[in-house]
């Protein structure tokens, strides 16, 4: 591998986490439903929505 090329590949992981516009925590918000929401979300729309928000309270703070 050439060094531009290792150099490319360690540029774009490490922007992996920001947009045009900032970084999560800026274009971000947690993800609140009401009950009746709730009831209606499938197994997989449940773990998508619970990762986003843990996401959130990992890397910006954010309370459950």
């Amino acid at each position: 591998m050439g060094k531009g090329l290792i150099v490319a590949v360690v540029v774009a992981a490490l922007s992996g986490c920001t947009t045009a516009k900032g970084g999560f925590c800026a274009v971000a918000s947690p993800m609140r439903l009401s009950a009746k929401a709730v009831e209606t979300l499938s197994d997989r729309e449940a773990r998508a929505l619970l990762a986003h928000n843990r996401k959130g309270e990992k890397l910006c703070g954010w309370r459950a």
